[in-house]
């Protein structure tokens, strides 16, 4: 099968092509790098030909509310008239758990865009709402306030995942039917911020103390459980203190 991987240059995508083709399919990573830009459509029709299917992992280099949401609308509306050009007959974009959820940000309604726009098209298609990566705990640290030596954080849960496995549920779906619908997925452990916060802090040997915040602001928007599954989903093996305990190590 040809598969074609947009955004293959990146964490997931890379992961995900070389998974692929040890199965023998026919992974093509596509990225700027390789000449393929699905903002400009620069690449697309070419990269197409012949693709079964196609697996969206593209990120926005910017999170600034407009340039995130042109990103993800311009360059959906390019692959999937490119798609539809090639006979593309599956489509597979990775979304956020909750994106639907959090209207205060920027980001995740561009997110929720982006779905609309593949629901609303003729391609079938699979949409698969992941929770955080446990390699990105780190980045999410890091747009919290913090005075040097504390960090504020909400009180609210997190239900994080590791990205291989997260990769091992693309293959799945990358190489089954469309379901034309939505698929949360996400961890097996349900974290309070603070705890998982401060777990890693103290790992990682980072002496800063956590303080549970109500105003504290995720990507600038109020949390309560949002960024956890509702009812049905699936859930990836790997605990958070196994993959930090290796990661460190």
């Amino acid at each position: 099968m040809r598969i074609v991987v947009i955004g293959g240059s990146g964490l997931i995508g890379k992961k995900l092509v070389s998974k692929l083709q040890e199965l023998g399919h026919e992974a093509i990573a596509a990225s700027p790098s390789s000449g393929v830009n699905a903002v400009t459509g620069e690449g697309l029709a070419d990269v197409l030909v012949g693709a079964q299917v196609v697996v969206d992992v593209t990120n926005s280099p910017s999170f600034e509310d407009a340039a995130v949401l042109e990103f993800f609308e311009k360059s959906t509306r390019n692959l999937l008239a490119a798609e539809a050009d090639a006979s593309v007959t599956h489509h597979v974009m990775v979304s956020i758990v909750g994106a639907d959820r959090i209207p205060d940000s920027g980001y995740m309604r561009a997110k929720v865009a982006q779905e609309k726009l593949i629901q609303s098209a003729a391609i079938p298609y699979t949409i698969v709402r992941a929770t955080q990566f446990f390699e990105f705990i780190e980045t999410i640290i890091s747009q919290f306030p913090t005075d040097g030596q504390t960090v504020h954080l909400p009180s609210a849960f997190i239900q994080p995942i590791w990205s291989d496995d997260v990769v091992d549920t693309l293959v799945d779906i990358t190489l089954g039917a469309p379901v034309n619908g939505i698929i949360d997925l996400a961890g097996p452990d349900r974290f309070h911020f603070e705890e998982i916060i401060r777990q890693f802090l103290s790992t990682t040997h980072d002496s800063r103390q956590v303080v549970v915040d109500s105003h504290a602001r995720y990507f600038g928007a109020a949390l309560n459980d949002q960024l956890v599954p509702q009812g049905n989903s699936r859930i990836g093996p790997t605990h958070f203190e196994n993959w930090l305990n290796r990661s460190i190590a």
